[in-house]
């Protein structure tokens, strides 16, 4: 499919550049062409001026005041000119009579005044063979007041134009076609550029979807199996007497899956939510400090029963700050309270699932003032940090770049290893850390990971206080 993409795109990128490659080569043809023939015509006007003015003129009667041209006088010094120009001189009578040449044969072409210029073809016959002959020609009516004197026609070969349109028409097919070659491997090269990303997308959706169809697949199912199963339960009950414990372990069942089918459900909405940019989520003042001791506090319960030390720690503003306005919002910043405090849970949640028994989890609160640059976010405005170490089993250096993509596991097997059981238990779909990523972004922040395999991870979120772009 993309390979199919890939050399349409090429191909219609090639041959919009061939038509306009094209069209510009037809107009810069039809330019350069248009302008050789002006110059010919410009010689060609040139050459009659200056021959009128090298006519001699006669009286003939005195009388009657006629006039004519003496030929021999008139074109003796015009002969070497033209001819070293390659063109042609003709001096007609008023009757049409040819009197003088410099072609070695004399043109077949009746007389037709013409000062713009004309081009003819003069058959020729030579050695029994036939030729032809384009000539480009301008014909000047010479007069004296009222009397007609002749006719001065004035021949250039047609081939000086048409020699270098010739090659003009050879050197602009070659550039064309090699600029088209060209255009052609540098558009299959930058259509593939393209589709990367494009490819890379699709593969994400792809696998989401599969990945999403999963997880859905089977907490339907074994909704399914348990309400058939209290539903043959019940069929029988009426023969043996069966307890109403019994149908209520199973209700209980159906019950947490449903809860687990409808947070699945709603993780997928918020991330549809967050990447269309349609989420109406209302920002206010966030006190970070009193919104942690509550997660920390709810988080403590899981923590005991899994005989891990859970600790929350600030870091007091410097004593140099006295200002009390700055001092009571020290750790606030602008932000949704909803979405921080998922985002906090699901991470101290995460540190306390893969820390073991008599392991700790210390969440640490500071506040960065502008002078301490965070990568990646404005200077001078100040940020909070929280940092979420745990002594944990920690992540393998190679799974870190994946760790935010949706439904990604660092260990499938140790959440899957009994479907059944897993779903039942509640444990993660793959998309808290991506929904944390989410939340972080949604915020103008940042979140880093840092982890050692047997020793532990820190998970370090960076928030500005301001939304300020």
């Amino acid at each position: 499919m993309f390979q199919t993409t890939r050399r349409r795109l090429a191909i219609w990128y090639t041959a919009v550049t061939a038509v306009l490659l094209l069209l510009f080569a037809i107009g810069v043809y039809l330019y350069v062409r248009n302008t050789l023939i002006e110059r010919v015509d410009d010689t060609l006007n040139h050459v009659v001026e200056v021959v009128e003015r090298s006519l001699v003129i006669e009286p003939v009667n005195s009388d009657t005041g006629r006039s004519r041209i003496n030929v021999e006088a008139s074109f003796r010094n015009n002969a070497d000119t033209v001819e070293d120009d390659h063109i042609d001189l003709e001096w007609f009578s008023p009757t049409g009579e040819l009197l003088w040449s410099t072609l070695s044969e004399p043109l077949d072409i009746p007389i037709h005044v013409n000062r713009t210029g004309e081009t003819v073809h003069v058959a020729r016959q030579r050695d029994g063979e036939n030729s032809s002959l384009l000539l480009r020609q301008v014909t000047e009516r010479v007069e004296v007041g009222k009397q007609v004197l002749g006719y001065l026609r004035v021949s250039h070969p047609w081939f000086e134009v048409t020699k270098p349109s010739r090659q003009l028409i050879f050197d602009l097919a070659l550039g064309t076609g090699l600029m088209v070659l060209s255009v052609g491997a540098s558009g299959w090269f930058l259509s593939g550029k393209a589709m990367e990303p494009v490819r890379e997308s699709y593969q994400r959706l792809k696998q989401f979807t599969a990945d999403a169809s999963h997880e859905l697949r089977s907490p339907i199912a074994l909704i399914q199996t348990n309400v058939q199963v209290a539903l043959a339960d019940l069929e029988s009950a009426e023969v043996e007497g069966t307890t109403l414990e019994h149908y209520r372990q199973q209700l209980k069942v159906v019950e947490r899956l449903t809860q687990r089918l409808g947070k699945l459900v709603n993780d997928l909405l918020f991330l549809a939510r967050q990447d269309s940019g349609i989420s109406e989520e209302s920002f206010s003042a966030c006190p970070v400090d009193a919104l942690l001791m509550e997660v920390v506090e709810e988080q403590q319960l899981l923590a005991a029963e899994k005989g891990i030390t859970l600790t929350f720690n600030l870091v007091d503003p410097p004593a140099s700050e006295t200002n009390p306005e700055i001092l009571e919002n020290w750790f606030t910043l602008i932000g949704n309270w909803d979405q921080l405090v998922r985002l906090f849970t699901n991470l101290i949640g995460n540190a306390l699932q893969y820390t073991t028994s008599s392991g700790q989890v210390n969440v640490e609160l500071v506040r960065i003032e502008g002078n301490n640059r965070v990568s990646g976010l404005r200077y001078g405005s100040p940020q909070l940090q929280v940092k979420i170490r745990d002594t944990g089993i920690g992540i393998p250096a190679e799974a870190l770049p994946r760790l935010f993509d949706r439904f990604y596991r660092v260990d499938p097997a140790r959440t899957h290893t009994n479907s059944k059981t897993a779903i039942e238990n509640n444990t993660g779909s793959g998309l808290g850390l991506a929904i944390a990523l989410a939340i972080v972004e949604n915020h103008h922040g940042q979140i880093q990971v840092e982890s050692t395999v047997g020793i532990g991870t820190t998970v370090t979120v960076t928030l500005p206080t301001t939304l300020e772009s």
